[in-house]
């Protein structure tokens, strides 16, 4: 007799060469075009380069990485919500074009997250970490708490931008504590960066990438991840949940996303290529070396991420009235 496990294994075993064979039936009709939504060069490039050609080798035909910058990623992300719907036209979606611009920009930018995209896979994610000069007095996040609520509005803390990633982690993290430091936003992170190192402001929430050299040459203190994993690049570092602040879990994340009526065969074929291509250690370790940390999701994983992070974010706009520049 056989048991209900051996005959769900058996159908499993009868369906999965079915699905592969559908899977790898599909093939682009001419190069796919992988859009990336900001300049060439830096964390998020390397991403992007280093998957798209992974998945070229094993489609046997190109993955073009295209910069179309602008807009807080809104030129890029509406140029695949409305281009060919035939797998050939994806993109690298991050929290910003896909979880924040909806509630930032005149009418999300004009385009639907959700509705015109559909995910293909989770990849990486950018850590944010409280970081400090050495000269502020505070050597943990109790006492930067402490030296914050000793002296509201005295404190003074950059972003990378009105309405960054940055900008939003500072709003979480004074939501969740209460204390009162005064925004000091940037256009970008090399001079947010430079007025940090050079005394103009005390305190940040940057990138790994952004920080990490200065934190280990001891030019910046760092306190907290806020993450819910520590640091694979500084792993003594606690998270703010460990440092005693629970709920400012604020990776930048990146994932490959398509037009939302890509056809089946497309859609699981790009699917399956995506996943290969981050699964693969020589991607893993080099998007790591890059600052990154490497967080893979399935699209129905993606999918659900993403629309409790469009949430959570329209939430902490919402309370603290950011208006993009």
């Amino acid at each position: 007799m056989i048991t209900r496990r051996q005959a769900l294994a058996l159908s499993t075993t009868l369906v999965a060469p079915a699905a592969a064979r559908a899977q790898a039936a599909w093939s682009p009709a001419r190069p796919v075009v992988l859009v990336v939504p900001y300049p060439a060069g830096g964390p998020t490039d390397v991403l992007a380069r280093l998957v798209a050609g992974e998945m070229a080798k094993d489609l046997g035909s190109p993955v073009v990485v295209e910069n179309v910058a602008g807009g807080g990623g809104s030129i890029g992300a509406r140029r695949v919500a409305t281009g060919p719907a035939d797998g050939t036209s994806i993109m690298l979606a991050s929290n910003q074009t896909h979880a924040t611009n909806i509630s930032l920009l005149p009418d999300g930018g004009g385009y639907d997250p959700v509705r015109d995209f559909t995910p293909v896979a989770g990849l990486a994610d950018l850590q944010h970490i409280l970081v400090l000069r050495p000269d502020v007095p505070a050597n943990s996040v109790a006492e930067l708490l402490a030296l914050a609520r000793a002296q509201p509005g005295k404190i003074t803390c950059a972003s990378t931008g009105q309405g960054s990633a940055s900008h939003l982690t500072l709003e979480l993290f004074r939501a969740k504590t209460g204390v009162d430091m005064v925004h000091v936003p940037y256009r970008g992170s090399s001079p947010m960066l430079n007025d940090l190192l050079g005394g103009h402001v005390q305190v940040s929430f940057a990138t790994t990438p952004t920080v990490l050299a200065q934190v280990q040459s001891g030019k910046l203190r760092a306190l907290a991840v806020a993450s819910p994993h520590r640091s694979p690049h500084l792993p003594e570092l606690p998270t703010l949940a460990e440092a005693g602040v629970s709920g400012v879990e604020a990776d930048a994340w990146f994932g490959l996303f398509a037009p939302a009526a890509v056809p089946a065969p497309a859609l699981a074929r790009l699917r399956e290529l995506a996943l290969a291509a981050i699964a693969r250690e020589p991607v893993r370790a080099r998007t790591t070396e890059v600052g990154m940390t490497v967080n893979v999701r399935n699209a129905e994983a993606m999918g659900a991420f993403l629309k409790e992070d469009i949430a959570r974010w329209a939430e902490v706009i919402r309370v603290a009235n950011v208006k993009p520049e």
